[in-house]
């Protein structure tokens, strides 16, 4: 039979059975005088076969290996691993959709929505509204999503938790207002140092001593988030003078306490 017989009686097209024999995977047939290729019925059972292999789901490279092993051994390994890749994927997408059905139970959407649950329960500590700092703040943390050790990003979230209560809440707020306000007042003016002060005292003391710890650690830290003094640059190259001191002044305080 001729090669588009041959892919009618199987259910595939010429072009594909050009390129199985270009893979490798189907066996040139004898050639007639004329130079066309003469099939039968033994290239269409392994033609057949083909199509199964890659209907199940099979990449062409473990279709050969499978075909190379007359016994089927080699096919039951390749479809145990193509089932637990399956597996895999499902659970997979079923975290997903999960993830989306949450997403879309919210009132308002807007592009941090999508940060991991663990980060969105820190940012539940940075008051939202029209504070320019506390903008800044939540954008810092929204760098903690960046698909690093679940493990080490919930032990950075929890570090937030008590910042979460109403009370701090409120008090963070006030907090971020004044640094609004010192935004363009000189790093020596009183209010700079009374805030830092403040501020140290508003650090729950577990964070505090991670904060300090993080200092003397250059690089990446926790969830991959910068710590030491490459955190204290990135942050410190986004702020005004006044606020570079405030953060100077407060990190003082926080390492003669811990």
């Amino acid at each position: 039979m001729r090669i588009g017989e041959l892919a009618a009686m199987v259910g595939v097209s010429t072009r594909t059975v050009r390129h199985y024999h270009h893979l490798g995977l189907l066996p040139e047939p004898e050639r007639r005088a004329n130079g066309y290729r003469e099939y039968r019925v033994r290239d269409a059972v392994v033609l057949a076969r083909v199509r199964r292999l890659a209907e199940v789901g099979l990449s062409l490279d473990e279709i050969r290996d499978v075909l190379a092993d007359d016994r089927g051994r080699e096919l039951r390994e390749v479809l145990l691993e193509l089932d637990a890749d399956l597996a895999r994927q499902q659970e997979a997408i079923a975290a997903r959709r999960e993830r989306l059905a949450g997403l879309l139970a919210e009132a308002d959407l807007d592009a941090d929505s999508t940060v991991s649950p663990l980060v969105t329960e820190a940012l539940r500590a940075v008051p939202a509204g029209d504070s320019a700092f506390a903008a800044f703040d939540r954008d810092m943390l929204t760098l903690l999503d960046n698909g690093g050790d679940p493990a080490e990003l919930a032990e950075v979230a929890a570090l937030f938790g008590p910042l979460a209560e109403p009370e701090a809440v409120a008090r963070s707020r006030e907090l971020y207002a004044r640094l609004d306000e010192i935004t363009g007042l000189r790093p020596g003016d009183p209010r700079v140092a009374a805030l830092a002060a403040d501020l140290a005292d508003h650090i729950p003391p577990e964070m505090a001593e991670v904060m300090v710890r993080s200092l003397d650690s250059p690089g990446l830290g926790p969830a991959g988030a910068p710590q030491g003094s490459d955190w204290l640059e990135m942050m410190f190259g986004e702020l005004p003078p006044a606020q570079r001191e405030v953060f100077r002044l407060m990190i003082a305080k926080l390492r003669a306490r811990t």
